[in-house]
């Protein structure tokens, strides 16, 4: 679904394209909300479903679930350290340990005994541990008088503080937790497995069946799975919480759960900034993608080599156009914003009847439209002064400002390198995932290109950059004369500290130390004129809210841990309906349908080996869940936390719900159970796999 690892990077790197804000949002509906575990739908569950979730329950779920560093979702489903998730989750690592002579992507790969378990080059995965709310003292960091760029340096420098208190505490990796936007900060702990093995994936052609014309669409019938085993210190860890297995899956109508880590989410923005979105931060978005996509197209087409290494950027992307369009078709239905100018300008009324919420609060979404006229005329500089399309140059970059701020005292360090973020970051610069040259110097002209375009050749950046030279000579140079793909080498660099960096005479350290000046003043603009003024505005909000509401919402989402419940359930659909769930008569019929070519030809394993499968197998299936991208890999679970499916899309219709859910029409594609073990079993001579997941 959305939450393919390119499309968090697009939306990671363009942050100042779309600056999420609190504002107005009505009570939750039945169905609706990604909850967090501090904060669980517990009344709503009673009243609409009968079921109140326990404490223990809660804690088994939460620590059952996974969240994929590389932009995903996973569940433990043995005690052995079993993690499953999507095919489409995994497929980046896949490609990572495959090569010109063995494609995994291509061909799949599955493990039968422990020792052939292969290891992922860069794969984090993180369990959470504990939550703890310290709002109270990261507001308490702002001192009476204090401008609000004073009192946004104040909030980062405690929270710097309370992060590394925790991990130097716990051993535990310590992230503060904007919620709400700012409406409370907890403090998020998490368990760290960096050894994570590939035990089992099926081929592409299974798990994306149908490609990119049935990508978020329904009905489905697609293999979106895989599965990682967890190791520390060599050996697998023993995972105690874990879903066990519900191999007869999920029927209709039947109560069901998704306990994931969604995106992000713009449900409580104001109305001023989903026009920014509309007007600025979509457009340029998607014109951005569309040019990469085209780009890598030119690529693929050189040869087969070139094809499976462009392959992770081209589904990245694609499926981000996908679901983008999708969400700026929602900011164009007039009824969508209609109904949110009007519930925006009820809230404002509800606090103008109130004087002292007036005088507190009142003036914020003023301050807010206030921010996006002064952001709207930088737009260009904040997104395109910048390398674009190349992991050497954001090696480069990550170095040469490693350096720099490690000498600083920790909070007084650039967001990302705060003593609490350098294991992170160590292990992004230090990564032994291949590097194409061929590949990185293609994307590399291409980004060159892409920000002259935008900002013009008299632009201080391109100056700095091109001097003069085109992109496609620059990005030769810069690559061929590079020992950056060395990870040796770059270790060097970093423990050789300034010094080493300052005498590198590499053309990617040289010209990340040239446009690193331009980095941080573009940094330091924002903070100042943007996100320390939106900050204390967006508190304000949020402290309105609460004060109308009090907590019977849920914040947006941030990449953190999430519960969503609903029903399984199909839904109206080009004036029929579209069924709960899919079988495996249904997915030869579609290959036949389209005479088995290209995007719906199975693999020969499903003809082979197709009188040995009940066909009467349910395939995908969907229900009300409400996901975003991010859930990708997440459990589908039951009343009794048995997992009863695997999350691996959304519907054409619930692109929309970035913005705004809608029962009605909003679902989410799952995986069924029942598929699984029937392919494991029948298919892929699995059945080892399938007895560890089963519990036999």
């Amino acid at each position: 679904m959305g939450n393919k690892k390119i499309f968090h990077i697009i939306f990671k790197t363009s942050v100042f394209l779309v600056i999420l804000v609190l504002t107005n949002s009505l009570f939750a509906k039945p169905d609706e909300g990604m909850w967090t575990f501090d904060n669980p739908p517990v009344k709503q569950l009673k009243e609409k479903y009968g079921f109140t979730p326990t404490q223990k329950w809660l804690d088994h779920v939460r620590l059952s679930s996974v969240r994929f560093m590389d932009g995903g979702s996973g569940s433990f489903v043995s005690p052995n350290g079993l993690v499953m998730t999507n095919h489409h989750v995994a497929v980046g690592q896949l490609q990572k340990i495959s090569s010109e002579k063995r494609n995994y992507v291509q061909t799949g790969f599955y493990a039968v005994t422990p020792d052939q378990e292969l290891k992922s080059s860069d794969l984090e995965v993180n369990v959470l541990m504990s939550m703890q709310n310290v709002t109270q003292r990261v507001l308490a960091a702002v001192k009476k008088g204090m401008n609000h760029e004073e009192a946004f340096k104040a909030k980062e420098a405690v929270i710097a503080d309370i992060e590394k208190e925790s991990m130097d505490k716990t051993g535990l990796k310590s992230r503060v937790v904007n919620l709400y936007h700012g409406g409370e900060y907890w403090l998020y702990r998490y368990k760290k497995y960096t050894d994570v093995r590939l035990v089992f994936a099926p081929e592409r052609q299974a798990a994306y069946f149908g490609g990119d014309f049935d990508n978020f669409t329904y009905p489905r019938y697609d293999l979106d799975v895989a599965f990682f085993r967890v190791y520390e210190n060599g050996k697998p860890i023993h995972s105690p919480d874990y879903f066990k297995w519900n191999a007869k899956g999920a029927k209709d109508n039947e109560l069901v759960f998704v306990s994931g880590n969604p995106g992000s989410t713009s449900r409580l923005n104001t109305y001023a900034q989903l026009l920014f979105q509309k007007d600025y931060g979509y457009p340029m978005s998607l014109k951005y993608i569309k040019s990469w996509i085209k780009s890598l197209k030119k690529y693929a087409a050189r040869g087969p080599e070139q094809q499976r290494r462009a392959l992770v950027h081209l589904f990245g992307l694609s499926n981000a156009e996908k679901a983008m369009t999708g969400e700026y078709e929602g900011l164009q239905d007039t009824t969508l914003m209609n109904k949110r100018k009007r519930e925006e300008a009820d809230f404002r009324k509800k606090i103008a009847s109130n004087p002292q919420w007036q005088k507190e609060y009142g003036d914020a979404w003023d301050i807010i439209a206030n921010s996006i006229e002064k952001q709207k005329k930088y737009l260009k500089k904040l997104t395109f002064e910048r390398i674009i399309g190349s992991r050497m140059a954001g090696i480069a970059t990550g170095i040469v400002q490693y350096v720099e701020e490690i000498k600083k005292p920790d909070k007084e360090r650039l967001e990302g390198y705060h003593d609490s973020q350098l294991p992170v970051l160590k292990y992004r610069l230090l990564s032994p995932a291949p590097i194409y040259a061929d590949f990185e110097q293609f994307n590399l002209a291409w980004g060159l290109h892409m920000s002259l375009s935008v900002l013009g050749k008299d632009d201080p950046f391109i100056k700095t950059v091109l001097k003069g030279k085109t992109p496609e000579r620059v990005a030769k140079e810069l690559v061929e004369g590079s020992k950056l793909l060395a990870v040796d080498y770059r270790k060097k660099l970093m423990d050789g500290g300034m010094e080493a960096v300052k005498k590198s005479t590499d053309p990617m350290i040289v010209l990340a130390r040239e446009i690193d000046p331009i980095l941080r003043k573009n940094r330091e603009w924002s903070k100042k004129n943007i996100e320390s003024v939106l900050a204390p505005a967006s508190e304000k909000i949020a402290k309105a809210r609460f004060a109308v509401y009090g907590k019977s919402m849920y914040p947006d989402a941030t990449f953190t841990l999430r519960l969503s419940y609903g029903t399984v359930k199909g839904y109206p659909m080009n004036g029929t309906k579209a069924p709960y769930k899919t079988t495996l008569y249904g997915l030869y019929d579609r290959s036949l349908s389209f005479d088995q070519e290209k995007d719906f030809q199975l693999p020969q394993r499903f003809w082979k080996n197709q009188n040995k499968l009940n066909l009467a197998t349910p395939v995908n299936f969907v229900n009300t869940c409400d996901i975003i991208g991010g859930n990708s890999g997440s459990p589908v679970i039951n009343r009794k936390a048995e997992v009863v499916g695997l999350i691996f899309d959304g519907n054409i219709e619930s692109l929309a719900g970035k913005f705004e859910y809608n029962i009605r029409k909003n679902r989410a594609v799952a995986v069924h159970t029942g598929y699984i073990t029937e392919a494991l079993r029948h298919l892929y001579d699995a059945g080892k796999l399938a007895d560890e997941i089963e519990g036999k």
